[in-house]
């Protein structure tokens, strides 16, 4: 599989904004169950090996689980504020539990956990997300091992469909569309900021 052609802009943004933190997280948005905007800011966890596909993590109790399983599309909205630029990026989402069918999508499950920090793995040992608050102990449990991902650890898979790559440095700014068929060919098309 080639790479998409907006895949060398966006490793263009990343690379020059490597020194602020915050450009690993993006907004995430998807639809709940009664049709309403749900949106939050995840981490990018890299792509799946040789693919368009970005990676994300959640715990499988949270509600995103729930909004995905009903509506499995979402958009992500990403600014680089050192270069001024936002991408916005319309895809499929596929959720890898630990019941999901494919070995090789399981290991790249087992490879993501592995690549997680300490920090982040304890969260997922951590009480029920989004019910009342647990007492303090609930967050202090036995780190979990490091190889085997926990039952309620889900790596999320989104494939991009759209990409809305705006930069905002410029007169006038500068805005290109990317369009995948259905044969997973991207159309490009510079058009009006």
């Amino acid at each position: 599989m080639s790479i998409a052609p907006w895949r060398s802009h966006l490793a263009s943004a990343l690379k020059k904004n490597r020194n602020q933190p915050h450009s690993r997280y993006f907004q995430l948005a998807t639809v709940r169950s009664d049709g309403t905007a749900a949106n939050r800011t995840v981490v990018f966890r890299g792509f799946l090996e040789d693919t368009d596909k970005l990676k994300i993590i959640t715990d499988a109790r949270s509600e995103k689980i729930t909004e995905i399983n009903n509506q499995s599309w979402g958009e992500i909205c990403w600014y680089f504020t050192n270069t001024r630029e936002q991408f916005r990026i319309v895809g499929k989402i596929t959720i890898i539990d630990a019941n999901h069918h494919e070995s090789e999508l399981q290991k790249a499950r087992e490879s993501t956990w592995q690549e997680l920090s300490d920090n982040a793995r304890i969260q997922f040992v951590w009480a029920h997300p989004g019910k009342p608050r647990a007492n303090p102990e609930a967050f202090s449990p036995p780190q979990p091992d490091a190889n085997k991902p926990l039952d309620n650890f889900c790596l999320l898979l989104f494939e991009p469909v759209k990409v809305d790559h705006l930069r905002l440095r410029g007169e006038p700014q500068n805005r290109t569309f990317y369009m995948r068929d259905e044969a997973g060919v991207w159309d490009v098309s510079e058009v009006n900021p």
